[in-house]
């Protein structure tokens, strides 16, 4: 028993610890977690500073990798952009629309379709483009404009989509009204005439779609949509706004430019029966091509008739007295916003010896840029309206879709110069100075002081009672978009004669 007792004894004394002992192992182990503690913070912090200096210059060597090109290109990469939410409604049914025209005229249409499906509470399909015209321009939407964004900037007013549901297809059983609106038609028309058609028929097809809203009388919420659409959904795709962009710069690079539309293409001519300057054998091709086209004029035209008018679109000779009358210097880069001209290098003679420096996009583009747009004529068009808007100065010789669509950007943009020719007036006072009545200076002056208040100054749009066609057209001029409530009268300014009756 004294063993066991003994050997009890001597297990205590070898558990049992002295308090004075225990006190100096936790000081020891407190000290080095502390000395511990300290050196890891101090090595995540050297690291951190280490390791941010490492990746920033290895990122910022990246951006400068990736973003250099896009500087250079003026490119700059934009975030995406953020979209209200989608405006919740009842559906009355699906508007399709075949767009009719070139470029223009279509993107005129597609604006007021907009403003009618957000009228009516339709669902709009994405517009089909017109294929079948002079121009025969195989572009689908989505290749000349951006549909996604075009679908999402408008989801807060109107729903669009790519096509129509299955279950209200003709395949299903489903009918299809067919039909052109009325021209110029207000919301009246529209509420009262169009929106039944719709109880019977939950798709209705406008084939025509051109001028077919009016000018003026709409509520101003539905004029500001119009604008909304034309100024903001209806964006051009990446690939031809990227290429717009390139021409820009390089026509900005040695100064102001002017832009010319100069309309003397052949489908123009044809259309309008003008001949001046051309040979028997070109009139004889242009009154064959008017004949050929149903729609356009079949009666007889006399060419100098209609030019006395004021119905023609400038020669490219008369052009170059003209834009030298106005003041344009010899070496002023003159870009040549159109299409082929009539009679090629031998009707631009005199207006390249007037202005040397003449550019047109085929010249200043390789190729291979080109090569994608080519034969895609409202493809093409879009280059020149993109170049048109941005211009120093824009100079259309006939005031046809083009022409005032960038008028109308023109003013959006904070009213740059867009010299709106008075034709009547001009042939006038060309006449007046190739038959030596008029001096070269008074040609001059003449010319000046009759445009002096047709540079896109603010106005209003002049309004013509029954007469919508004679009014000034509404995407020339849109002044509700320009400016706010009692804002517009001091931005019209008490000067302007063309008010609204």
């Amino acid at each position: 028993m004294e063993g066991v007792q003994g050997r009890s004894d001597k297990l205590q004394g070898a558990g049992a610890v002295n308090p004075r002992s225990r006190l100096r192992v936790w000081f020891i182990r407190a000290c080095s977690s502390i000395v511990l503690w300290t050196c890891l913070f101090q090595l995540v912090t050297v690291s951190e500073l280490w390791r941010s200096h490492f990746f920033l210059g290895i990122t910022s060597r990246i951006h400068h990798t990736i973003q250099s090109p896009l500087q250079i290109h003026n490119e700059l990469v934009q975030p995406p952009p953020t979209f209200l939410p989608p405006r919740n409604y009842t559906s009355n049914g699906f508007l399709r629309v075949s767009c009719n025209g070139g470029l223009n005229q279509m993107r005129a249409a597609i604006c007021d379709m907009v403003a009618i499906s957000r009228l009516l509470n339709l669902t709009l399909v994405v517009p089909e483009l017109d294929k079948k015209s002079f121009w025969a321009d195989p572009s689908n939407f989505e290749e000349i404009f951006d549909v996604r964004h075009f679908i999402d900037s408008l989801r807060d007013e109107v729903r669009i989509v790519k096509r129509v549901p299955k279950r209200f297809s003709e395949k299903n059983g489903q009918t299809t009204l067919k039909m052109p609106p009325v021209s110029w038609s207000n919301e009246k028309y529209y509420l009262e005439q169009i929106l039944p058609l719709f109880d019977k028929h939950k798709v209705v097809h406008f084939n025509k779609t051109d001028a077919r809203l009016a000018n003026n009388g709409l509520p101003f919420d539905l004029q500001k949509l119009r604008c909304r659409v034309n100024f903001q959904a209806l964006k051009f795709t990446p690939e031809l706004e990227n290429l717009g962009q390139k021409l820009i710069r390089i026509l900005s690079k040695d100064g102001p430019f002017v832009a010319l539309h100069l309309r003397y293409e052949m489908d123009m001519l044809a259309f309008s029966g003008c001949t001046l300057g051309c040979t028997n054998e070109e009139a004889e091709e242009l009154k064959r091509m008017r004949y050929a086209f149903p729609s356009w004029r079949e009666k007889e035209i006399v060419s100098e008739e209609r030019r006395s008018q004021g119905l023609c679109p400038l020669t490219p000779e008369e052009a170059a007295l003209v834009l030298q009358a106005l003041g344009f210097g010899r070496e002023t880069p003159i870009y040549i916003a159109a299409g082929e001209i009539y009679g090629g290098e031998r009707r631009l003679a005199q207006l390249r010896a007037a202005f040397p420096r003449i550019i047109r996009k085929e010249t200043l583009l390789a190729n291979d840029e080109l090569q994608q747009f080519r034969n895609h004529s409202s493809q093409m068009a879009a280059l020149d309206f993109i170049v048109s808007v941005a211009s120093n100065t824009f100079v259309p010789t006939y005031y046809g879709n083009m022409a005032k669509l960038v008028e109308g950007h023109r003013r959006f943009s904070g009213f740059k110069k867009s010299i709106l020719l008075d034709r009547k007036k001009l042939v006038e006072l060309l006449d007046m100075h190739q038959n030596g009545t008029f001096s070269w200076n008074e040609f001059a002056n003449a010319v000046r002081k009759v445009h002096e208040r047709k540079m896109g100054q603010p106005t209003r749009r002049r309004v013509e009672a029954d007469k919508p066609k004679e009014e000034d057209y509404f995407y020339a001029n849109p002044y509700e978009c320009l400016c706010e409530g009692s804002k517009c009268d001091d931005l019209l300014g008490a000067l302007n004669s063309s008010q609204i009756q």
